[in-house]
């Protein structure tokens, strides 16, 4: 297995076949400090091609997902270089594409609250579970800025209409209406339930073969947008190179012959 970066912000635990990455500032609410941004775009550069990790989650320690971005870091910048705001900003942009984007399925188990970037950095993820008290808030324009770099993945998350409302208007909201509102896949009522969520949806990923998760993520990905005849070429060019693959044929022959694939992993 590829070695994983060492980090002081974040946290990495791994366990059969699963990455969990916890943000570890919760005296600072877990804030996407500049270590915090470099440390998970490392972890995730780190990862990308390892087949071993299947699934990745992200927490954050002290009950709280993340805060969002550094404010005491936006005071400086706000009258500093305007180069280096456009650095800080495009790399934020970086990390949430990666993580849209990482081979592997993510989750977002959002406990205590994700605001503003914090909430975008779970709009990226597969999957995201939060409890029936987590906080939820685009609180951007109500301080003067935009949700520039998390808008995309919010429109992507809850739709054109609902996503630019709640931007509009910097919404604060909770569990339950999160979930109403597409932000949230499933609310639970206590972090037990969280947690057995989770495991659920590991069993899940678990038993996919780990190529052809992240071969149907880039399809997802890329067919958007295309006319009928290219996506008809790019769907049949992407069912061919699994079938024909490795995965493919250990797939049909464990079906045909009534047992579990090589791929599958059981989760305690």
């Amino acid at each position: 297995m590829t070695a994983l970066p060492e980090t002081k912000s974040i946290d990495l635990e791994v366990s059969e076949g699963w990455l969990t990455i916890w943000f570890n500032q919760p005296e600072r609410r877990n804030p996407l400090t500049d270590e915090v941004v470099a440390e998970l775009s490392n972890v995730l550069s780190a990862v990308a091609n390892n087949r071993d990790i299947r699934g990745i989650t992200l927490r954050g320690r002290g009950g709280v997902f993340c805060a969002g971005g550094d404010l005491k870091a936006f005071s400086t910048m706000a009258t500093g270089p305007r180069d280096e705001t456009l650095a800080m900003s495009d790399q934020i942009g970086r990390l949430l594409a990666a993580l849209n984007n990482t081979p592997q399925v993510t989750v977002a188990l959002v406990e205590g609250a994700a605001i503003a970037g914090g909430l975008g950095m779970a709009c990226c993820c597969d999957v995201t579970i939060g409890t029936t008290d987590s906080r939820f808030a685009f609180s951007e324009t109500r301080i003067g800025i935009t949700p520039a770099q998390i808008a995309r993945y919010v429109l992507q998350k809850c739709g054109y209409s609902t996503g630019r409302r709640l931007m509009l208007t910097a919404a604060k909201f909770k569990g339950g209406r999160a979930a109403q509102l597409g932000i949230l896949d499933e609310v639970v009522d206590s972090v037990a339930a969280l947690e057995d969520a989770e495991r659920a949806i590991r069993r899940e990923v678990l038993s996919c073969a780990p190529e052809a998760v992240a071969q149907c993520k880039r399809l997802i990905s890329d067919i958007v947008g295309l006319d009928d005849a290219t996506a008809i070429a790019y769907a049949s060019a992407s069912f061919t190179d699994a079938l024909q693959g490795p995965e493919g044929a250990e797939g049909v022959a464990s079906f045909l012959e009534k047992r579990q694939p090589a791929w599958h992993v059981e989760v305690n």
